[in-house]
């Protein structure tokens, strides 16, 4: 073939995902054009992940092993080409929460990360290491991110957090009772703190909670909006305002329902209580 260039896996964990990937185009006879079509990408991505120029992100392996029908084995290749245990598109949702001014948080069954003790993430890293869904170094990678988005929101000059958490986020027991003692105390700090307000949303709520999902609301500098939001896949970070808006909306609507930020507090301290 002419300007075919000569692969070379051994380089990197990219080039051995490009490798694979030709390799299996070339057994099944499809140019690149064809398997482009089939992945839903273009022949040009395609070419620049083939020849290691380009990594491969989640969803490019998750098409290539519906393609191929190889089940989840360019998936499970991906993530080491990626070099991190982290869900596409969460990287630049980091970038714009470093510079927020304000960080609207919602979160369902585990605490959000800006609010967890270092105990509080590591226990929950080694929980994916010991089920094989990351490796220690990817578990080191996360815990090592979080104490950083943890020191960006705590600059000089802080954003506004506001907090709401579904009440499963507090009786769900992590890494035994004195780590949820100390995880519950570090809400109650937050709580004092200026910039920040805390809530409960109640299991009385029902079906009035609008939420069945984690979400996060960004106001960045400029006053413009971004929501973010993750699947089991990957992370998407939206910045259309007519998109946002109504999450917004919403958002205000569930803090008039949920516990003041005193009745948060008290019920805190009533779980604190039943804690050894």
């Amino acid at each position: 073939m002419v300007n075919r260039k000569e692969l070379k896996p051994e380089e990197s964990p990219s080039a051995r995902f490009g490798e694979r990937l030709r390799r299996l185009r070339d057994e099944r006879g499809w140019t690149q054009e064809e398997l482009a079509e089939r992945m839903g990408y273009s022949d040009t991505h395609i070419s620049a992940v083939e020849n290691g120029r380009r990594p491969p992100t989640p969803h490019f392996a998750t098409s290539a092993d519906k393609a191929f029908g190889t089940g989840n084995r360019f998936a499970r290749q991906s993530r080491a080409a990626r070099g991190s245990a982290l869900l596409e598109g969460f990287s630049e949702f980091v970038d714009h929460e470093g510079r927020a001014v304000e960080i609207r948080l919602y979160e369902v069954g585990v605490i959000p990360g800006l609010l967890q003790t270092p105990e509080y993430a590591s226990t929950l890293a080694k929980s994916a290491v010991k089920r094989g869904a990351i490796t220690p170094d990817e578990a080191e990678e996360q815990v090592s991110l979080l104490a950083k988005r943890q020191a960006a929101i705590a600059r000089s000059c802080p954003p506004m957090v506001l907090t709401v958490l579904d009440e499963s986020c507090l009786l769900r027991p992590i890494g035994g009772p004195a780590l949820m003692s100390a995880q519950l105390a570090r809400l109650i700090e937050f709580a004092e703190l200026p910039n920040t307000t805390f809530q409960v949303a109640p299991f009385a709520m029902g079906e009035n909670r609008p939420f069945t999902l984690p979400i996060t609301v960004l106001t960045l500098p400029d006053r413009s909006l971004a929501s973010y939001a993750e699947s089991a896949q990957r992370g998407h970070l939206e910045r259309e305002s007519a998109s946002v808006l109504p999450i917004l909306t919403t958002y205000h609507q569930m803090q008039a329902d949920a516990l003041s930020q005193a009745a948060s507090v008290v019920l805190i301290n009533q779980l604190r209580k039943g804690t050894p």
